[in-house]
Order: structure tokens, then C-alpha cells, then sequence
């Protein structure tokens, strides 16, 4: 059973920058990010294949990032000119099928960690 460890959540200024870590007990086919804010439905935010495929949700934007080790072990969503609207739970999630944005590819979860946007 894969396991993962979420790291790298806080509170950060609108404009500024963060970036969280997700760290996975074995490599996988695909890691990804998703987040969940207050009355909203969970969302896709970014993910990245073994072969170094990435994808992302619309509202990104270009303002994220994704990457990961040469292990693939270690993956880092690196968040730039935050806004309020980012702020959410953000989990990260690990599947062996299919990449992708996809909640139903992903069949192991993290506890998430907290992204907060404001002054």
C-alpha cells in the first residue's frame, strides 16, 4: 500500500508564493494534487505522470508548477501569484492508472494540508 506525506501548507500573502511537497512511500503511475474549499466540490489542481506528463486545472492558469524527483518519490506543486480563491484543503493524491485530473484514477489519499491566502 502506497503511502503519502503532505508537507508545505501556511498562510501567504495574495500574490505570493508557496510550495507544497508530497512525498510517496514507493513510485507510482501518477501523483496529483487536489484541493477543497468551503462549500465547494473537490477540484483538480495539478498531476504528473511516471513518464513526466502534466496536467492542470483551468484555473491554474500558468501560476502553478509540478515536478518531482528522479526517484519519483517526492513531488512539489510550486503556487505563485496566490489569491484568496486558492484558498482550500489541498491533497495529494497517488494512482496507478491512467493520469490525469481524474479523482476516480487516484486510490490513495493524504490528510491534506491547509493553503491559505490572505492578509
Amino acid at each position: 500500500q502506497v503511502q503519502l506525506v503532505e508537507s508545505g501548507g501556511g498562510l501567504v500573502q495574495p500574490g505570493g508564493s508557496l510550495a507544497l511537497s508530497c512525498t510517496v512511500s514507493k513510485p507510482t503511475n501518477c501523483v496529483g494534487w487536489f484541493r477543497l474549499a468551503p462549500q465547494k466540490e473537490r477540484e483538480g489542481v495539478a498531476s504528473i505522470s511516471g513518464g513526466g506528463s502534466r496536467y492542470f486545472g483551468e484555473f491554474v492558469r500558468g501560476r502553478f508548477t509540478i515536478s518531482k524527483d528522479n526517484a519519483g518519490t517526492t513531488v512539489i506543486l510550486h503556487m505563485t501569484n496566490l489569491k484568496p480563491e486558492d484558498t482550500a484543503m489541498y491533497y495529494c493524491a497517488a494512482g496507478l492508472g491512467r493520469c490525469g485530473l481524474r479523482e476516480r484514477e487516484f486510490s490513495v489519499w493524504g490528510q491534506g494540508t491547509q493553503v491559505t491566502v490572505g492578509s
